[in-house]
Formats: C-alpha cells, structure tokens, sequence
C-alpha cells in the first residue's frame, strides 16, 4: 500500500486492517461509534498492532464503552500499553487517521467505506503537531471495565473451567447474533452462565464484584429480576454458621436445550 492512497472497503474494519499494515503508531481523531468499534476489532485480532492512541468526544467514548465486549476489548489494549484514549473536542470535521507518512479521511457512504489519503510530509507534519498538542493536555478516559483476559481467567481460576468455557462461547454467540447497536447485559449474561453450572449466587457475585463487572448488589437484583420471570431458580445450601447460601439453577421449563447460544438468545431477549 502506497502511502497516502485513498482506501476503500466495506467497512472500517477492513480498512483499519489496510492501515495497520504498515504503521508503526497511529492516531484515531474524533472517531465515530462505528469506528471505534472497528478500531477495538481490529486492534484484537492484530498480531502486531501499532502503538495507538484516540482523541474522541467523552460524551461517545461513554456511549460506546457502554458495550461490555467493546469496553474489555479496550481495557485489555489499554492495559498492554498498546491502546491510550483520551477525551476533548478537536475541531476536526472528520474522523482522521495519522500514521508516521499519511494522513486518512474516514467517509461513509450507504454500505461502502473509503479513507481518503494524503502523504504530503509538510501536511503530515503539520496535522500530528497540531493535534499532538491537543492529545498532551487533553484528559484520560476512565474505562471502568476489567480487561477481558483478566475477567475470563479470573472466572475460570475461581469458579470453574467449565464456567469460563460457556462464558467465552455464549459471549461469542451473542456477539455473533446482535448487530453493533444492540446492547446487552454482562450481568445477566453471567448469572445465566453461573445457573447452567449450579455456581453459588455468594460466589459468583463475589468474583463479579473482585473483578469490577458490577457490585454484589447489582447481582443481587437482577438474579431477582431472572428469578421472577422464571429464567432461574435458587436452592437453599446449608452452611456452618449464618444464613444459607444461594445455589443458582436454570428453570428448566424454560429452556429448550442450554447451550451457550441459547444463553445469548436468553441475554439479547432480556436487553430488548
């Protein structure tokens, strides 16, 4: 790929990975939603990815890291040092691109993509220092989501292997079901994982709040919430001293057959 050349493609996706091919560091300015997920996608996939760092309006960054696969995919590059966010208006009337030797135009239009290039040293330099000097004052996004890695091995190191494996592949069925607009609730996704293995309410609610998916609390009530729409059901486990623990079981009445794409149907229905 030759410097500068426009791009085209049939999502941001694809032409992120173009981009990624040949940059060492990238910056991504006042990205839309859009974007940024593919930026996540991509930077996930990547074997190598460059050094990247983003500039987007605070108010989208929420909006977006709103998704729990979108925000632990990013907690996950953050967390490597590959992936720095920052938030503040740029004055910029485009989503651009800026590697080391190009600039990028990110512009949609009905389902096809294109980036338009330039490679002008003198235009190159002139857009890194002049949003260089907006990305060194402005603030760092606080995620407030786990990594992704972090939440998957804790889980299975705590509560099972078992438990981990219908976590990744329900998360990987739900992801696969929903379109980029469509939310969904981890909490609810991971109660009806606990369920299906018979995990203790106490024990997922702990790891859940250990490692920074929701409080004790928020689990709490929506296992409430799942146990009146008879999703789930609870049996009393005796313990030594206090009260009884909560052991965690689908209703089986209204389950076809649990598999982990059921699980994700269950969570997308629940979100609608």
């Amino acid at each position: 790929m030759a410097a500068g050349a426009n791009l085209h493609g049939w999502d941001f996706e694809e032409i992120l990975e173009t981009v990624f091919e040949s940059a060492d560091e990238l910056l991504l300015v006042d990205p839309t939603a859009e974007a940024v997920r593919a930026l996540t996608t991509v930077t996930t996939g990547a074997v190598d990815p460059p050094s990247i760092r983003m500039l987007a309006d605070s108010g989208l960054l929420k909006d977006v890291m709103d998704d729990f696969v979108v925000a632990s995919n990013a907690a996950d590059h953050v967390a490597a040092g590959t992936l720095a966010v920052r938030t503040g208006g740029t004055g910029s009337t485009n989503t651009l691109v800026v590697t080391e030797e190009a600039v990028w135009a990110l512009v949609s239009v009905g389902d096809r993509v294109a980036a338009l290039g330039a490679d002008d040293g003198g235009f190159v330099d002139a857009v890194r220092e002049t949003y260089g000097a907006q990305w060194d004052p402005a603030a760092t996004f606080d995620l407030r989501t786990p990594p992704l890695s972090r939440v998957r091995e804790t889980l299975g190191a705590e509560i099972g292997q078992d438990v981990r494996a219908d976590f990744d592949a329900a998360l990987e069925a739900l992801d696969r079901a929903r379109d980029a607009a469509t939310e969904f609730d981890e909490v609810t996704l991971t109660l009806l994982v606990a369920a299906h293995n018979d995990v203790l309410l106490y024990d997922i609610s702990k790891w859940g709040e250990d490692v920074g998916i929701a409080s004790k609390a928020t689990f709490s009530r929506t296992k409430t919430t799942l146990e009146d729409e008879g999703l789930i059901r609870t049996e009393k486990v005796p313990i030594d001293v206090g009260r009884p623990r909560l052991r965690l079981k689908l209703d089986e009445d209204r389950f076809d057959e649990v598999t982990p794409a059921e699980l994700a149907a269950v969570t997308l229905n629940q979100s609608a």
